[in-house]
C-alpha cells in the first residue's frame, strides 16, 4: 500500500482513482499526474514499482498543494472573508450557504438538524 502526501492509497483500486484520497488531488489532477510520470492509469495501486510512487510523489510534492498546506489555505481564506465582514464571511460566520442556494426549504447540511417548534395550547 503506497503512502504518499502523509495518505495511505487503498489497496486494489485502479491508481488512477486511488490518487484521489489525497485532499487537493481530483480526477481530472489525478489523470494529469498519470500522464506526465508515464504510469499507466489502469495500474492497480498494489502494483506499483517502487520507482513509480517515487515519480508519483516527487511530482505532486513539486506542483502541487494537497493536504495540510491546501487546508491550511482554505481557511485561512475562509477567516480573511470573516474578518473583513463580507457577506461570504457573514454566511460563514452564521453556518448558512454562502452560495446564493435557497434556504427556505433546503441546506439542512449547513443548518444542521431541524428544531422542534413549541406547540400551540388549545384553551
Amino acid at each position: 500500500m503506497p503512502r504518499i502526501s502523509g495518505v495511505d492509497l487503498p489497496r486494489n483500486k485502479r491508481i488512477e482513482y486511488a490518487l484521489t484520497y489525497i485532499f487537493g488531488i481530483g480526477l481530472t489532477s489525478s489523470q494529469k499526474i498519470l500522464q506526465k510520470t508515464g504510469i499507466n492509469p489502469d495500474t492497480k495501486s498494489d502494483n506499483l514499482t517502487d520507482a513509480q510512487v517515487k515519480k508519483i510523489r516527487d511530482l505532486i510534492n513539486d506542483e502541487y498543494k494537497v493536504e495540510g498546506p491546501l487546508r491550511t489555505e482554505v481557511q485561512m481564506n475562509i477567516k480573511r472573508l470573516v474578518d473583513i465582514g463580507s457577506y461570504r464571511g457573514l454566511r460563514h460566520r452564521r453556518g448558512l450557504p454562502c452560495r446564493g442556494q435557497n434556504t427556505r426549504n433546503n441546506s439542512r447540511t449547513r443548518r444542521g438538524k431541524r428544531k422542534a417548534s413549541p406547540s400551540k395550547k388549545k384553551s
